[in-house]
């Protein structure tokens, strides 16, 4: 896995992917998918695909 999701205080309440890992959903140029307020498409274990702000993840060294 590569990214933590580290949500913010209104998501750590709402969301059941915070705190969890993710791993980002590459192009087939191998860069991430991202759009244009630096959201980020990544997928939690089980499949799970979500779009996220890039803002609240944080990379496993």
């Amino acid at each position: 896995m590569e990214y933590i999701y580290h949500a913010d205080k209104l998501g750590k309440l709402l969301s059941p992917f915070a705190g969890q890992e993710c791993k980002a959903v590459r192009k087939e140029n191998g860069k991430c998918i991202r759009g244009k307020n630096s959201n980020m498409l990544v997928e939690f274990a089980g499949g799970v695909k979500v779009v996220i702000l890039a803002r609240m993840l944080r990379k496993i060294k």
